[in-house]
């Protein structure tokens, strides 16, 4: 079933801790069909952050909320936390030079490398020597350390992807990836070790991101906090010129791979050297995470919050692709947004006030690194200490009806009680992470990583691999191929069949979950062994 609506419509506009009885109310797909045509909408032109569209959207939002009768909770009483951010972008007239041993290259932007931070601040003017670090991890509490043996002070350090291999949960999470395999912290460790650069490598054997899949990610403008630190360079460097790097040192990048491929990778000085000169477009502007509360009906569980997310940018205008160059991204997050604007809807019901206060932030800035999130932990509206519980909603179920979930960081914390009595109710099943989504960092990639950094027990719900009318074959083909084809285009819009069955689904789990969590009579929690632990327990503290 396609989604259709008219245009018009924008423009007008047990233990004793858990009660699990839900009202009767239900959300309405009607409703949400009618606001994912909006949002999905040519008109806004892919939401972009900073963007036309993008302020059309959050005004839209800021209605929306008004007419479910939200209070608003941005700044000085408005529906919006604004935000000032700058942008930029490199041209094709950048210039990266490797040195080698016996001669210089020019390496070219887009075909040879892409910039992962642009601005005056990647400028190296003269050649710097370069040195591998293998995965650029130090992991104390995995007694590890690639830059053991090694200076990189003053230079510039070349990295793998990933982290080491592991069949132990015990040792660097098992299959599962850890915060260390992200860029961005591999590029943060380069930089406190006084690096001046970082090149990052990804695996030439990924199936699932190609070089291609690369350009298409890094097409769009750069966009950071207006106040963020300087950075440095930092690169991704296409697998196929890889090899030059390590030309004179003794080791092949094929030896690399090798190395990679039994967990002995080793650290090592590099012969060649690389100077960078960039030219850039740039812009500073404002964009908005939009606020609403629905206050609390306990007087005591109302001094506490649950911050129900969604992020409602998506990545604007870019290049076409047969001839369509509007990326709507009604998939990611178009449905996200407008089933959280039914939870506000039917939250606020007098049937089904809750027990806590409830914060809905709709954020700008997801796509472009997490911004309006991360933002909003540092300005919050509602103390962090007090902010008991984040509740994601990143994507919702439209291939089909499910009988398991995926509660991504539900074994961190007390939620992951609360999601499995929820799931018992729904006679739903709960299930790990499949294969095929282990290498995604899928809990360092949606703003529930922010909110948990800032010490706040967050989840998200998938829904899991097994289907109503799909085999367990089938829905991996069907889910890779939207990966492939779809995910991050402007294939992302109205004209995708909808399984609204599997989304009303998806949307009574995200409400009974909202719904019992703000309930909750006892304390939700950090297991013992979670890293945010160590940060709730300071932020408690401070009372920030």
């Amino acid at each position: 079933m396609k989604v259709i609506c008219s245009i018009h419509l924008f423009l007008f506009c047990y233990l004793p801790a858990f009660a699990l009885q839900f009202s009767i109310v239900e959300p309405d797909t009607g409703r949400i069909q009618n606001l994912i045509a909006v949002l999905g909408h040519d008109s806004l032109q892919g939401r972009g952050t900073g963007t036309l569209g993008g302020v059309k959207a959050a005004n839209y939002l800021a209605a929306q909320f008004n007419l479910a009768g939200i209070e608003p909770a941005g700044d000085e009483g408005s529906w919006f936390q604004n935000i000032p951010l700058h942008g930029s972008k490199p041209l094709p007239n950048s210039r990266l030079i490797l040195e080698l041993p016996d001669e210089n290259r020019i390496l070219i932007l887009g075909q040879d490398y892409l910039l992962y931070k642009t601005g005056a601040q990647t400028f190296i003017p003269k050649p710097v020597q370069m040195v591998f670090a293998g995965y650029g991890i130090n992991a104390p509490q995995f007694d590890y350390n690639d830059y053991q043996d090694i200076d990189v002070s003053g230079k510039i350090v070349v990295i793998l992807n990933g982290e080491p291999r592991s069949d132990d949960p015990s040792w660097f999470n098992g299959k599962l990836p850890t915060v260390y395999s992200s860029a961005e912290a591999k590029q943060r460790q380069a930089i406190a070790l006084g690096a001046t650069g970082c090149i990052l490598i990804p695996n030439p054997d990924d199936q699932y991101r190609a070089w291609s899949y690369w350009v298409k990610e890094f097409s769009f403008e750069t966009v950071t906090q207006a106040f963020a630190p300087a950075g440095n360079l930092s690169l991704l460097l296409n697998p196929k010129q890889a090899h030059d790097l390590f030309s004179g040192s003794g080791f092949t990048f094929q030896d690399v791979l090798e190395m990679d491929k039994y967990n002995a990778v080793r650290s090592f000085q590099l012969l060649t050297r690389l100077s960078f000169s960039g030219e850039f477009k740039q812009r500073d502007f404002m964009a908005a995470n939009v606020i609403g509360k629905i206050e609390g009906s306990d007087p005591v569980l109302s001094e506490q919050a649950v911050l129900v997310s969604a992020h409602y940018d998506h990545l604007g205008i870019g290049p076409k692709v047969m001839g369509d160059s509007i990326y709507n991204g009604v998939f990611d997050n178009a449905m996200g947004v407008a089933v959280t604007l039914e939870m506000a809807r039917i939250l606020n019901l007098p049937e089904n006030k809750p027990k806590r206060t409830i914060i809905f932030i709709l954020t700008t800035g997801e796509e472009k690194g997490l911004l309006g999130s991360q933002y909003h932990t540092i300005h919050p509206v509602f103390p962090l200490y007090k902010t008991t519980a984040n509740i994601n909603i990143d994507g919702i179920s439209a291939f089909d009806e499910f009988s398991d979930v995926i509660g991504v960081g539900s074994e961190l914390s007390d939620l992951g009680q609360i999601l499995e009595k929820v799931l018992e109710n729904m006679k739903l099943e709960l299930s790990g992470t499949p294969a095929s989504q282990i290498g995604t960092e899928s809990f360092y990639r949606s703003d529930h990583f922010a909110f948990a950094s800032a010490g706040i027990p967050s989840l998200s719900l998938f829904e899991g691999t097994h289907y109503l009318n799909l085999n367990e074959a089938e829905a991996e083909q069907i889910k890779f191929s939207w990966d492939q084809t779809i995910y991050h285009s402007p294939f992302d819009d109205l004209s995708q069949p909808v399984n609204w069955q599997a989304v009303l689904q998806h949307s009574n789990l995200i409400y009974k979950m909202i719904k019992e969590t703000a309930d909750y009579e006892g304390d939700i929690e950090w297991n013992s062994q979670a890293s945010y632990r160590n940060i709730r327990l300071q932020t408690i503290a401070e009372k920030r």
